[in-house]
């Protein structure tokens, strides 16, 4: 699971210094290892929460931290002893009651990743960690994972297309092709594997993440996996009825019929017309909506016409 240094000391990103500093205190007063002797868990949470806390509250490192999004990207750029530079924990420590950490002569501590390492008094805080960064920095990593935003026509996503875009990668240029599948909606997410920042120590790449966009169309609007239109008849014709030509997104025509007596926002089912499912899902609908037009102005023959028809009761 990604280590995240908020999450570590139970703050939301928009903390303040002060809450970053309170919340901290907190969790010192309950991990401190002189209120948990031998106790190798409160150890390690001891740790990661000092090593949190060295980050967040220094402005330029906490800056740096939420570009890169979480503590294994942020180690990749960062040493122990970057981190902790500047930062006397012993003098942290003494703010709050505690004595030093070395005080009570050598202790011993172990990581979570194996290993263990001695820490006595006038060590850097650094210290505590470096078998751990060691063996850290020496095992292969992940490369860090790339988004990128695209917008796509609403007939690209429901015919589905192939994209091509330039991805800058530290010094080069890459050109990559995917495809976009037919379905897919706006909030989707497309992942590329192994098409993001090159791995550490042999580790793997990372992904490439394509957030999907779909522009609005002038014609047809989208609700899920349905296709909206809308037509507009003159009275006549919803009175008695006709048939009308409706275009569908691929391009065609198809010719439907309006019954006699349709009322005004009436939706005509067009079965199968909508978008193809995706990962299975059932293939949508394309929906006609009725609208009935009415004048706002008439001839004189047709005022005639219209008062006939008001005298026999229409």
């Amino acid at each position: 699971m990604t280590e995240d240094y908020y999450k570590t000391l139970g703050i939301e990103k928009s903390a303040s210094a002060e809450e970053i500093k309170k919340a901290y205190r907190k969790l010192a007063l309950k991990w401190h290892p002189d209120k948990n002797p031998n106790n190798k868990a409160a150890e390690e949470k001891f740790k990661k929460i000092s090593e949190a806390y060295a980050v967040l509250s220094d402005n330029e490192k906490r800056k740096d931290y939420d570009m890169y999004g979480s503590a294994e990207q942020f180690r990749q750029r960062y040493s122990q002893e970057d981190i902790f530079r500047g930062f006397d924990l012993n003098d942290i420590l003494r703010s709050f009651g505690f004595g030093d950490l070395g005080g009570r002569g050598t202790r011993t501590f172990r990581t979570g990743r194996g290993g263990g390492f001695n820490y006595t008094q006038g060590d850097s805080f650094s210290d505590i960690f470096e078998g751990e960064q060691q063996l850290y920095s020496h095992r292969p990593q992940k490369g860090q994972d790339f988004e990128y935003n695209l917008s796509i026509t609403l007939e690209e996503s429901v015919l589905g297309a192939e994209k091509k875009l330039a991805l800058q990668k530290e010094n080069n240029v890459e050109e990559i092709s995917f495809k976009i599948p037919s379905g897919i909606n706006t909030g989707k997410k497309l992942r590329l594997s192994g098409k993001g920042a090159p791995g550490l120590n042999g580790g793997p790449a990372g992904d490439l993440y394509i957030n999907i966009h779909i522009f609005p169309h002038p014609i047809f609007a989208r609700d899920g996996n349905d296709l909206y239109i809308e037509k507009t008849i003159n009275y006549s014709q919803a009175v008695l009825g006709t048939s009308i030509d409706v275009p569908t997104l691929e391009g065609n025509t198809k010719r439907i019929k309006i019954q006699p007596g349709t009322q005004n926002n009436t939706k005509i089912r067009m079965k199968g017309f909508g978008v193809p499912g995706l990962k299975g899902t059932v293939k949508g609908d394309q929906y006609v909506k009725i609208t009935i037009a009415v004048p706002k102005k008439l001839t004189e023959r047709q005022i005639q016409l219209i008062n006939k028809l008001s005298e026999e009761g229409l």
